[in-house]
């Protein structure tokens, strides 16, 4: 499952860009966004930004229940939907973060962060068919996009589809040669299908890349362990 909710956190970026705060700070934050959103209860804008400060603290509840009120206003609001739906799966709610996925699918189909996430809920769920159907679609939709390879990749990785998970990281460096994660992903498909000298050439090729040995002496190990 790690490079599953790898994949879904690289998908999920929050909606406000904020400058980098304390959790001291963002508490404070918060409650100066409640009191101006108390004072304008119709803006939208107000409410996003608290909600994704209560993401950034973690705090699911808070801020599914601030996308709450944002949906009885605005029930189609597609940022609201998304990361209501994220706060659900960090609660582990998967079927009510599948029904505000396919709720904005309803709305804007093919929508490449929806149907990203739809397809990883479903695998979350153990509904591998569906969701790996959905990877294809995802892919046939969106056939330049290095994640979505990435990502039907991973499911086909933990379902032990290990040559075809191989193609797909493969086909995601080729869009986006510069993703160490997706290169590590690579090796240990290469591990599991013990091709361990094809695996140590792709890690030393992530130490060409910058990424320090230390950080990858596991895949090394596992490696000169055959």
């Amino acid at each position: 499952m790690k490079r599953i909710i790898l994949l879904a956190l690289l998908t999920t970026n929050v909606v406000v860009n904020t400058v980098a705060q304390t959790k001291k700070e963002l508490r404070d934050s918060i409650v100066v966004l409640a009191r101006e959103a108390d004072l304008h209860p119709d803006s939208i804008e107000l409410r996003l930004r608290k909600a994704a400060l209560n993401l950034q603290l973690e705090q699911w509840q808070y801020a599914k229940e601030e996308y709450d009120n944002i949906l009885t206003l605005f029930p189609n609001n597609a940022t609201a939907l998304y990361f209501r739906a994220f706060a659900y799966e960090r609660m582990r709610r998967y079927d009510l973060a599948k029904n505000d996925y396919e709720h904005i699918l309803n709305r804007i189909p093919g929508n490449f962060e929806a149907l990203l996430a739809l397809a990883l809920v479903n695998q979350k769920m153990k509904r591998h068919t569906e969701a790996l159907d959905q990877a294809n679609r995802l892919i046939s939709l969106h056939p330049n996009k290095a994640l979505a390879y990435a990502a039907r990749a991973g499911i086909e990785h933990e379902r032990g589809l290990l040559e075809l998970a191989l193609y797909d990281y493969e086909e995601a460096i080729k869009r986006d040669n510069k993703n160490t994660e997706y290169y590590i992903f690579k090796v240990e498909a290469l591990i599991d299908l013990k091709r361990y000298d094809e695996a140590m050439r792709e890690l030393n090729q992530l130490t060409r890349m910058g990424v320090p040995r230390t950080e990858l002496g596991e895949l090394y190990k596992k490696c000169k362990k055959r």
